[in-house]
């Protein structure tokens, strides 16, 4: 039976691990913000409009009515 050393054993979960991890961009490259890739997803879409207009509807009904006998 061969005996696999820490560095062997490190250095392949290493490998392993990098798999995993996307590479960085260049260093001269500026990172895009995460937003603008999101900016006008949703327009003209009526199923984001409805569950915009429901969200709002709900957190409305959980605010404290105003009495109106003051």
């Amino acid at each position: 039976m061969a005996t696999i050393t820490i560095e062997e054993r490190v250095a392949a979960l290493e490998e392993r691990v990098a798999q995993f991890i996307p590479e960085e961009p260049a260093q001269g490259a500026p990172k895009a913000a995460w937003w603008k890739k999101l900016v006008g997803v949703y327009k003209n879409d009526t199923e984001f409009a409805e569950a915009g207009r429901l969200g709002r509807e709900y957190r409305e009904s959980l605010r404290p009515q105003a009495d109106d006998a003051s």
